[in-house]
């Protein structure tokens, strides 16, 4: 079993604590550890963006063991996540040059067909009220609902990265995106397929029921 990377920055009032979707995103990459020794990537160097990086340990546990000759750019509103990312790395990868964090939307300043693996464990619990930037600026115990609130269906920020995957994507990308059964992933993966995104192959990849949750990652790979 591969270790789980330490974080630093232990500030939970700021940044997302890793919880059971953070586990299993790091389970899943470890299963397909061999299937990412034998990729390849139209041979070049596979751009990893990991959107909401959080404390920084997906991005870590992927530079560190799964793609690690691989640009890996994380992304975070929250700039606290920022930082954490940048000294969760440095500390458990301290020779790795090759990860930086982004602060911006989703995948916001990204050339389009740039990303070759794409990340992301969104806001995905229902909520009536997602706190805006404005909001975190002025009171920062607001950026950690930034990162568990989706809206009322818990699929408010999702839905517009789907609407943006087939222009983010790199033929052949995979984008790895986690739902909780109360978003119902099988809606969404139907109502994606009819928007005009048959050249995507989507599949449910890894499933866990976690206490009173149950969650899945879906994968969705650009075909062409």
């Amino acid at each position: 079993m591969l270790s789980t990377p330490e974080v630093v920055n232990k500030n939970y009032d700021l940044i997302y604590e890793p919880a059971e979707d953070t586990f299993l995103l790091l389970d899943l990459f470890e299963e397909l550890q061999p299937y990412f020794v034998t990729k390849k990537f139209n041979h070049k160097t596979p751009l990893v963006v990991e959107i909401g990086t959080g404390s920084g340990i997906v991005s870590t546990f992927i530079n560190k063991y799964i793609l690690p000759k691989s640009v890996i750019i994380s992304t975070d509103l929250n700039p606290h996540s920022c930082v954490s990312l940048i000294s969760t790395n440095k500390h458990n990868n301290p020779q790795s040059s090759n990860l930086d964090a982004i602060r911006t939307d989703l995948v916001s300043g990204f050339h389009n067909n740039s990303i070759d693996i794409l990340v992301f464990n969104p806001p995905y619990v229902p909520a009536e009220y997602i706190p805006s930037v404005e909001d975190a600026e002025k009171n920062e115990y607001n950026w950690v609902d930034i990162a568990l609130n989706g809206g009322p269906e818990g699929m408010d920020i999702t839905n517009k990265l789907l609407d943006r995957l087939d222009q983010c994507m790199s033929v052949d990308g995979e984008a790895y995106i986690l739902f909780c059964a109360r978003n119902k992933p099988d809606v969404v993966v139907e109502q994606f397929k009819r928007k005009n995104n048959s050249n995507f192959s989507v599949e449910r990849v890894i499933h866990r029921k976690a206490g009173w949750e149950e969650l899945s990652v879906y994968k969705f790979q650009k075909l062409r």
